[in-house]
């Protein structure tokens, strides 16, 4: 057909009717034309091109390309903050020392372990704890003392062990030995037998294997084999008939001697 531009269809191109789905945007444009509105117009880099009448403008999207903008500031209330300067090492080992503290008494010689754990120079950590020791903070001596008092009473530790643990917590002998000797014979003796007392209310077997097994017991504990078989023999000779002929039996004196030599070798 001539004027038929190639490839249109009729009622398609641009002198088609509006159609139904269109009549808003069409109304807008009868409107316009009855106000005397120019029709739209499209803005190219060759010029203007305007839209044909009855026709609906197509949105056309312009991508740009993405601005680079310098990264957002930490803000706290709405005012800028810098970035956090580093702690002074000093502060970094008050801390440590202080959360070490919080969970039990420490001797000095832990926490110098601690605070060369989390990377604190000798100079820093001397200078720390010296100014703990002037303040009272760390209390070596008071510490020996308290471990003693606790330790015994909770545990029913003796004089050995519990100076081997105050040796491990690096007390010195004398503040060590100072603190051992609010430690009595007396009372090492009766702390040992109340703990013999409670084991025979459910011990069970022979009484041979029991004497063993409770001897060994108050060994581990830090007693001196002469204490331990001479309690546990006294304290097996109150518990019953059997037990009682058992403990007649046993020579505390020759089998201290003998454990004190299987000790030595």
């Amino acid at each position: 057909m001539p004027g038929r531009r190639r490839g249109a269809r009729s009622g398609r191109g641009w002198d088609a009717a509006p159609s139904r789905a269109r009549s808003g945007s069409d109304g807008a444009s009868a409107a316009r034309s009855r106000r005397g509105a120019p029709p739209p117009t499209l803005s190219t880099d060759e010029g203007e091109f305007e839209w044909p009448e009855g026709s609906v403008p197509v949105p056309i999207t312009v991508e740009r390309e993405p601005e680079e903008t310098p990264a957002p500031r930490e803000r706290r209330g709405g005012r800028a903050q810098q970035a956090p300067q580093p702690r002074d090492e000093a502060e970094r080992a008050r801390e440590i020392c202080l959360s070490q503290l919080a969970v039990r008494p420490r001797t000095r010689a832990e926490l110098a372990t601690a605070l060369a754990r989390r990377g604190i120079s000798t100079e820093v950590a001397v200078e720390v704890l010296e100014r703990y020791d002037e303040v009272g903070i760390i209390d070596d001596a008071a510490f020996a003392r308290a471990w003693v008092s606790d330790r015994h009473r909770g545990r029913g530790l003796a004089r050995r062990a519990l100076a081997s643990e105050l040796r491990q917590r690096g007390v010195d002998a004398d503040t060590a030995g100072a603190a051992l000797d609010d430690l009595d014979p007396d009372t090492e003796a009766a702390t040992a037998r109340a703990l013999v007392d409670r084991k025979l209310r459910s011990a069970r077997g022979e009484p041979e294997a029991v004497f063993r097994r409770l001897v060994g017991m108050l060994a581990r504990k830090g007693y001196g084999a002469g204490l331990a078989i001479r309690v546990v023999k006294d304290a097996m000779a109150a518990q019953s008939a059997e037990a009682a002929e058992f403990a007649d039996g046993v020579d505390a004196d020759a089998l201290a001697d003998l454990e004190g030599g299987e000790r030595t070798e």
